[in-house]
């Protein structure tokens, strides 16, 4: 059995994550890592109530008061399920993590990066991915996207202005970090999408 590694999939609304996640999953199992697949907000049973709250379209909330929520949702996620997994020598898998509360809260809302660092810092301690996996796809595409989705969440009903700022702050947070978060063109065929995840994985596979 291999050691537990933390990856997380990022990306804005429509950038193809959800059809990734799967195939990841099988990658994984295929060469003996013990998977564990999460989400946030969510992935416990507190944070799944705090993503209904969240996700509801009819709730108006204060930026911070959404930052504030997600944090409180990622500090029992980590406690009750990624990092007892980790512990046990498992793969955690997550869609999404702290990159989105400072691409969607930071960019996309507005919130003082500085006060999401100090949750980050009050919230993860010291705890960061692995690897992060980017999925980049033009705003106009992902919207194209998330159009066919009958019941758009709070999120998903924003305007292109909105993602186009969430966007900005991705690339921000990668260029950041440029050795654990990891650009892939997700407009591309989907095939040539799973190509460039097939490498990342099969090198932290290959080097650790």
């Amino acid at each position: 059995m291999r050691s537990g590694k933390f990856i997380t999939l990022e990306g804005i609304d429509g950038a193809g994550k959800s059809t990734q996640l799967a195939w990841i999953v099988q990658l994984l199992q295929r060469v003996d890592c013990a998977t564990v697949v999460t989400r946030e907000p969510g992935g416990t049973p507190l944070g799944e109530q705090l993503r209904v709250l969240l996700l509801d379209k009819s709730i108006t909330m204060h930026p911070e008061t959404e930052a504030l929520l997600m944090f409180a949702a990622r500090r029992e996620h980590l406690d009750k399920v990624i990092l007892p997994a980790l512990t046990l020598g498992q793969w955690v898998i997550s869609d999404r993590f702290s990159d989105a509360s400072f691409a969607y809260q930071g960019g996309g809302r507005g919130v003082n990066i500085q006060k999401l660092a100090i949750l980050e810092q009050w919230t993860q301690d010291s705890v960061q991915p692995d690897l992060t996996l980017y999925f980049d796809v033009p705003v106009e595409l992902g919207q194209q996207r998330v159009s066919q989705i009958k019941n758009a969440d709070r999120f998903e009903q924003e305007q292109s202005d909105f993602f186009q700022r969430v966007r900005v702050a991705y690339r921000d947070r990668a260029r950041q970090f440029p050795h654990r978060i990891k650009i892939i063109d997700s407009s591309l065929p989907l095939n040539e999408v799973k190509a460039a995840v097939e490498k990342i994985l099969l090198n932290i596979l290959k080097h650790g």
